[in-house]
């Protein structure tokens, strides 16, 4: 099942995957109550990422935006295997997002704004979300960008 959120990611060009196989001992979302919390989801494309290394070294920042957009489409994905549909997030709550950056890296959240806009492009206003953007020294498989998202879902 598809809906408005899917059909406006459709207009933006963008197919939702699916959900990224765990890379260890962990689910790609979990809901507990009215909400999704999903994993850490890497910019996976096919099963594997596009670039490694880190952003301000081997990735310019305006890759690593990009990436931070793939990250979310697999969170999206992976709350949809949880909720059903998309259309059943009331809102985006919280956006967590890793950058694996270079020492003198410091455009964190900046990067994480591929996530943060393809949030509000796909869901308005409910897409509005709190955000934290943290620079680290390595992130699984040297992927660049890893993000997670909490969302609230419509009570049922």
């Amino acid at each position: 099942m598809s809906g408005a959120v899917e059909a406006k990611l459709a207009e933006l060009g963008l197919k939702l995957p699916g959900v990224v196989a765990p890379l260890a001992a962990y689910q790609p979302a979990v809901r507990s109550g009215a909400y999704v919390y999903t994993a850490g989801q890497l910019p996976m494309v096919d099963g594997k990422l596009p670039t490694t290394g880190k952003v301000g070294g081997e990735v310019t920042p305006e890759e690593a935006k990009d990436l931070a957009r793939i990250c979310a489409l697999n969170a999206l994905a992976a709350i949809k295997s949880v909720a059903g549909d998309l259309d059943r997030v009331a809102r985006v709550v919280k956006v967590t997002g890793f950058v694996a950056s270079a020492t003198d890296f410091t455009g964190q959240p900046a990067v994480i704004n591929g996530a943060s806009e393809l949030l509000g492009e796909a869901f308005g206003d409910k897409g509005v979300h709190a955000r934290s953007a943290v620079g680290v020294a390595v992130l699984p498989l040297d992927a660049p960008v890893e993000v997670e998202f909490i969302v609230e879902l419509v009570q049922d």
